[in-house]
This record gives structure tokens, C-alpha cells and sequence, in this order.
């Protein structure tokens, strides 16, 4: 069984990746080819990543969540499997549109492209921490551990 710690690791796992990310999605970075390469790389590794993260969560968490008998917890459970969907498409769009071909040809249109992907996920985990966390920590499936 996972720990909340381990979900809030996955997160912070991705937060990272983006914000190493947005260092070097740059036009002028981007014009270097090891820089488009690693850009390349690293977007596929985060594109894993959260498809991982995704299953985890509806493989560990949403199962016990949606039989449990408060309508609320049933409702958010809800609410961030339906969340998936857009998330998971924008992602395998994307994938297809700027990476399936291998032509680190990165214009101003993917930066901003990738821009409103990381975007999307930011705000996947913020919500993840400030709504669906605390309601588990609430409900007791998890205790809130201090660092």
C-alpha cells in the first residue's frame, strides 16, 4: 500500500522536472541540439512519469475511495478521475504532435504548447494537495506525517 509521503515524492518528482524543464525551453537553448536532445528526453521521462503517477492514483487510491460511504469523498474521487481524461489526452496529443518524430525542431509554438502542459499538471497537483489529500488524511486512509 502507498503512503501519502510516497504520492507527495511522486509529485515533488514531477514539480522538479518541469521547473529543470522550463530552464532550458528556451528559444536560445533550444537552438542547441544536445539542449533540444536532453528537452526531448526529459519531456518524454515527465510524459512517463505521469502517466505512472495517474495509474498509481487510480489503481491505489480511487478503488477505496469510491465505495467509501460519504457521498464527498465519492464526489472528489470522482472529480479527479474525470480530471484524468483531459490531462491523459492533452498529453498523448502532445506527444504526437511535438515529440513521436525525433526533430527537435522546437518552435515558439511548442514552448508555448509545453507551457500550458506543464500548466495543466501544476495545477493537477496543487489540487491533488489541497483537496484530495486532506480529505484522505480526514477520512484516515492516510496520517499526515511531519517532516
Amino acid at each position: 500500500m502507498k503512503t501519502l509521503s510516497s504520492y507527495r515524492g511522486r509529485q515533488a518528482e514531477l514539480l522538479q522536472m518541469i521547473e529543470d524543464l522550463q530552464s532550458i525551453l528556451t528559444p536560445e537553448q533550444l537552438k542547441v541540439r544536445p539542449n533540444a536532445k536532453t528537452a526531448y528526453e526529459l519531456l518524454c521521462d515527465l510524459g512517463e512519469k505521469v502517466k505512472e503517477h495517474l495509474a498509481e492514483e487510480d489503481k491505489g487510491l480511487y478503488p477505496s475511495l469510491l465505495i467509501h460511504e460519504d457521498p464527498k469523498v465519492k464526489s472528489i474521487a470522482w472529480g479527479f478521475i474525470s480530471g484524468e481524461k483531459p490531462l491523459r489526452k492533452t498529453f498523448d496529443d502532445y506527444h504526437k504532435k511535438w515529440l513521436k518524430h525525433c526533430e527537435f525542431n522546437f518552435s515558439d509554438d511548442f514552448v508555448e504548447e509545453t507551457r500550458e502542459v506543464f500548466d495543466m499538471l501544476q495545477y493537477r497537483i496543487e489540487r491533488e494537495n489541497q483537496v484530495l489529500f486532506p480529505k484522505l488524511v480526514e477520512i484516515g486512509m492516510f496520517q499526515e506525517i511531519s517532516a
